[in-house]
């Protein structure tokens, strides 16, 4: 233990000696409050929110992940190109003390940065407010759904057959995007329902439902009707192709909620994405500590990354090789997107497709996982998530990381 405070105060002193620290927290001090200045927002409490979250602390998230990164690839590639890690390993400090002791200290200043921000977004948001649960409706997993179309199509002799000679996983993905963007068809006069996780959850306070209805080949048409949730309700009346919020009022909830379309026009919904029930939560301030902790983890997830390719490779190779798997994992999305029938896609397409994929689910606990597009519309992050986050990328990781680096650095002693 005393070997990886030792560690770990040297890599913190060192960032400290450096200044690299007082730039870090005075440029981030500065962005969170100049940008409000430069960037206007639309006037809005919701715009603002989203303005300060999204922009401020995200922009320091991205500095942060920039300037510790760096710092991770050149900690233990440096003292292994200037011989100070083998005096170092024959103390003896197994390299797993090594490894973990930089981390630490990595992921320690760059929470500190992120907890400094985090108190200035307080001071600009308000956090009197509540934030929300975000419930979903129950169904089935689009993966059940997409085996069974994917059986019912091989079996039908309609199907052409350069479809059922296709990649079965090509195929079932295309199925499950289908599945997911099913859209519910809801004539006038009919009432159409769903099932939510209700019971999870002790609610106390208003309810309300996020919903977005879309109208066939109209690009906007009023929306009547009513929202019934046990003995809760409430009517709605506006435009398609917006996220409206409709507030419930009455008596007790159940764990259906049922809509009545009462306009003159059928209307069309994505279960799984266009609707919503709002439950209030805790404060601002406990969200507010739930995100810190979400982004601390990810931002020790890509240190760890760091520093596990700095005890293979140089500094350099290591410092592009991770900007590189950044930058893909951030364009990957668009990649998947623009490309969602990989059956039609040339053969380097499939290739780069592939690569894709792959950096978006490596890379997901970076770009996801940091909820920063949920919290500015007040949702909350919810404890599981955040306990999940902190298990993974908070301490298996870096565990598992030091771990190889036990080996590794073994090995560069004797070779």
């Amino acid at each position: 233990m005393n070997s990886f405070w030792r560690i770990f105060s040297l890599e913190f002193i060192a960032l400290v000696r450096s200044k690299a620290l007082t730039m870090l927290v005075a440029a981030s001090t500065a962005w969170m409050l100049v940008l409000p200045y430069v960037i206007r927002s639309d006037g809005t409490v919701d715009g603002s929110r989203e303005l300060y979250v999204r922009y401020s602390l995200g922009g320091v998230m991205l500095l942060l992940v920039i300037a510790l990164v760096a710092s991770a690839t050149a900690s233990l590639a440096r003292e292994r190109a200037e011989k100070r890690l083998q005096l170092t390993l024959v103390r003896p400090v197994s390299g797993f003390t090594v490894a973990i002791g930089k981390i630490s200290a990595l992921v320690s200043a760059g929470a500190l940065v992120l907890g400094l921000s985090v108190i200035l977004l307080g001071f600009r948001i308000d956090t009197s407010e509540r934030c929300h649960h975000v419930l979903s409706p129950e169904m089935r997993p689009v993966s059940v759904e997409a085996e069974e179309e994917y059986r019912r199509l091989m079996s039908d002799p309609k199907t052409p057959p350069a479809l059922k000679k296709a990649d079965r996983s090509a195929v079932l993905k295309i199925l499950e995007q289908a599945a997911f963007d099913r859209y519910v068809s809801i004539p006038t006069n009919t009432t159409v329902a769903w099932s939510f996780p209700v019971d999870r959850y002790a609610f106390k306070g208003d309810v309300s439902v996020r919903m977005r209805f879309s109208a066939a080949f109209d690009l906007k048409q009023n929306v009547c009707g009513e929202f019934r949730l046990g003995g809760c309700g409430g009517a709605v009346s506006n435009f398609t192709h917006s996220v409206v919020k409709v507030p419930l009022s009455g008596g007790s909830v159940s764990d259906e909620l049922a809509f009545t379309n009462k306009g003159g026009k059928s209307l069309l919904i994505r279960s799984r994405q266009d609707i919503n029930l709002l439950f209030p939560a805790d404060g601002m301030k406990a969200n507010l500590f739930r995100l810190w902790i979400v982004m601390v983890s990810a931002l020790a997830f890509v240190i760890s990354l760091g520093v596990l390719l700095s005890s293979v490779l140089g500094r350099p190779v290591a410092l592009f090789v991770v900007l590189v798997m950044l930058i893909v994992s951030e364009m990957s999305p668009a990649a998947v997107e623009n490309y969602p029938d990989p059956l039609g896609a040339a053969g380097f397409d499939r290739v780069g497709l592939v690569i894709a994929e792959s950096m978006n689910k490596l890379m997901d606990p970076v770009s996801a996982m940091i909820p920063l597009e949920e919290f500015s519309r007040n949702e909350c992050v919810e404890w599981y998530d955040t306990a999940r986050c902190a298990a993974v990328n908070l301490t298996a990781f870096p565990l598992a990381v030091s771990l190889v680096a036990l080996f590794v650095l073994a090995r560069k002693k004797t070779d």
